[in-house]
């Protein structure tokens, strides 16, 4: 087995590791991330990691709240999920380093690009919690500036759903299923494949994208490895 790419970023949604439950972190659903990304390590792929912290908290759902006070709490529902599966990587014996974009030295390694780099080319998995370190951006944001700064060959976009729909495959029977799609295309289609501030920094940086199931065992393997699964952007 070959894989097709020698460094990715992988963006978790915080809901993925929630499981079924929803809500805050389903350890056996950490575990069977943490299998997955571990199967592409062994074959010599360097990996970085960006999860949201949806399963925890949205800046963008409270209503009252000061919008950056939202944001920076966000930020560090991240940093819980990023231990989370960090602790999970070092169970199956992964070496994984999180950093943040927010100081917490007691906990996590302070982002530095340079040092990330080098942590990769050791074989060390990264993760970066505390999404940009600044409020009023998205951890969609997050994964597409790591990933321009890592030179990474693309982002693995783990979602709940296998692919990008015209619509909510879940809402509407009749949803289209894109196969592969331009950075254009899913700014002028608004396709909400992220937000637009990402889009558009992927698609000014030339970052491919590759959108698929994370729930379905075995798809990171299969994307890493170039197999027909999901939705490909570049």
């Amino acid at each position: 087995m070959k894989p097709v790419y020698n460094r990715v970023l992988l963006k978790i949604s915080g809901e993925a590791l929630a499981g079924e439950q929803r809500f805050g972190i389903n350890e056996e659903m950490t575990r069977k991330v943490a299998q997955q990304v571990k199967q592409i390590h062994d074959l010599g792929v360097q990996v970085a990691i960006v999860v949201g912290g949806g399963n925890f908290w949205r800046g963008r759902t409270s209503k009252d709240m000061d919008r950056a006070t939202a944001d920076y709490m966000g930020m560090l529902a991240t940093v819980m999920n990023s231990l989370a599966l960090q602790d999970a990587f070092l169970a199956l014996g992964v070496p994984t380093k999180v950093q943040t974009a927010i100081e917490m030295r007691e906990i996590a390694e302070p982002y530095a690009r340079r040092k990330a780099l080098s942590h990769l080319e050791h074989g060390d998995i990264v993760i970066f919690g505390a999404g940009t370190g600044s409020p009023f951006f998205s951890t969609d944001t997050t994964a597409a500036l790591r990933a321009a700064e890592m030179d990474v060959d693309t982002i693995l976009l783990a979602k709940n759903v296998d692919a990008v729909y015209d619509k909510d495959p879940v809402i509407h029977a009749d949803a289209k299923k894109f196969s592969r799609l331009t950075h254009m295309e899913v700014v002028e289609k608004d396709l909400k494949v992220m937000d637009l501030t990402a889009a558009t920094l992927c698609k000014d940086n030339n970052i491919k994208i590759h959108v698929f199931a994370i729930s379905e065992e075995g798809n990171v393997m299969k994307a890493v490895l170039g197999e027909d699964i999901g939705t490909i952007i570049e």
